[in-house]
């Protein structure tokens, strides 16, 4: 009886002693399907660094995405543990029914409305990098930053980079490289060796305790030409290339560091796309003036791939929801809009998802929303991209990708599917840190 009470409290004090700080390396692989990796000889895939994780370290079946399943709210998920309703972070780009952002995107840190990894890993002792990471503009707890930003892809566009990265650093790197960084707009997977390149210089020089690290041109690809393509293995084998050299880069510099990868959410092919900026024109929602521009509006979608939010001008406006509702109903009765189903004030808030929308749209795999720019193409058009994601979470082809290796990593485990907002408190504690704003409870090892 003493001895297992001795046991128990030795356990407690165990526990109550801070955690050594532990350097991390966290990569992200945007559009990276965890079959991708998992049955890579099945699909003919030759990604010998991505498959060290399946017999090196742990690793998730697969992994369940928020709402809406795009980039920007997936990566602040990623670095939060909270959903984009808590995290601020609620689609890629901008609500801008006046269309006068210029496809502006969520590119600043400060509407994060949580605690990041960022922070975790500065309180934690650890010194931060960050390579291309989304919504990465000033973050304050970054030593070293290199934050994704683009405007319009003109020579400019790089020495906003330089005055928006830290200080010096560009200069120094590029410097270092003998090789000019590349521009935030290019997301081909020459744009992703450069900056694979320029990470593993990073981290040689600087070699900071906690980094992220994202690569973009899969997901570029995938949009291109489809998953399952021949073009998206080719450059995701490209892609495990450089991967590898940021991890040996990474290893060199600190021995003893983990190394996690994930993705942000699946993929599917799209052949359609539903204009709800056509119908909400037709029916008197959205008035145009005679440039073509919006006048006034009582209601306006806001595109994510594979859903729409959709906002009221007033919320407070009863009529103007009813007639909303009415609207898209009559839409969703036409097997031709390709809608699977309409969430909600309150399915919509159950999902964590955006808290400005009166509803959210969600498209049958295949079908997709048309934006602003294309209303020419009418109400049901092609589109220009063969494959997409954004669809709600619960759709199998959204899972995204999980795998984590490194000293006291459990090798060959598979960790079944998990839910997204586990993986930052998770890795906050591997970092020594904590992430008062998950939530839900980091994974067990």
């Amino acid at each position: 009886m003493l001895r297992r009470l001795l046991i128990a409290v030795l356990a407690v004090l165990a526990w109550a002693q801070p955690v050594a700080a532990r350097p991390l390396l966290l990569i992200s692989i945007d559009g990276l399907r965890p079959g991708d990796v998992i049955e890579a000889d099945k699909r003919g895939l030759k990604v010998p660094t991505l498959r060290r994780f399946l017999a090196e370290g742990s690793y998730a079946s697969g992994v369940r995405g928020v709402l809406p399943s795009v980039t920007y709210p997936s990566h602040t998920t990623l670095l939060t543990g909270a959903s984009p309703a808590r995290h601020g972070i609620i689609a890629n780009q901008t609500f801008d029914p006046r269309q006068i952002n210029a496809a502006g995107w969520f590119w600043y840190a400060q509407d994060i409305k949580v605690p990041t990894l960022w922070d975790a890993a500065r309180q934690a002792g650890l010194s931060v990098g960050n390579v291309h990471w989304p919504v990465s503009v000033g973050a304050r707890a970054i030593d070293w930053n290199l934050p994704q930003y683009w405007r319009t892809g003109h020579a400019d566009d790089a020495k906003l980079l330089a005055l928006l990265a830290t200080p010096g650093l560009l200069r120094d790197l590029e410097q270092a490289r003998g090789e000019p960084y590349a521009q935030g707009i290019i997301e081909d997977i020459d744009g992703d060796e450069n900056r694979g390149r320029f990470a593993a210089a990073l981290i040689r020089r600087h070699k900071p305790g906690f980094i992220t690290v994202y690569f973009t041109a899969l997901d570029h690809t995938q949009h291109e030409d489809g998953p399952d393509t021949a073009s998206a293995r080719a450059v995701l084998e490209r892609i495990d290339s450089a991967v590898a050299q940021v991890i040996a880069a990474q290893q060199q510099a600190h021995p003893d560091t983990a190394i996690a990868l994930v993705s942000d959410h699946g993929f599917a092919p799209v052949g359609t796309e539903v204009n709800l900026f056509r119908a909400f024109i037709d029916q008197g929602l959205i008035t145009l003036g005679p440039d073509g521009k919006v006048q006034s509006w009582q209601a306006m979608p806001w595109p994510s791939g594979g859903s729409a939010a959709v906002v009221l001008a007033d919320p407070a406006d009863s009529a103007a929801r009813a007639r909303t509702a009415a609207v898209l109903a009559a839409l969703q009765a036409d097997p031709a809009s390709g809608i699977a189903s309409i969430a909600d004030q309150a399915a919509i808030k159950t999902l964590g998802g955006n808290p400005q929308a009166a509803f959210m749209v969600d498209f049958r795999i295949g079908t997709s929303a048309g934006t602003f720019a294309n209303l020419a193409k009418g109400p049901y058009a092609a589109t220009a991209n063969k494959g997409t994601h954004g669809w709600f979470p619960d759709a199998p082809e959204m899972r995204a990708s999980f795998f984590i290796m490194g000293p006291g990593i459990p090798r060959g485990r598979n960790l079944g599917e998990i839910d997204q907002r586990a993986i930052a408190p998770t890795l906050a504690r591997i970092m020594g840190g904590k992430l008062g704003g998950a939530e839900v409870p980091g994974l067990k090892f």
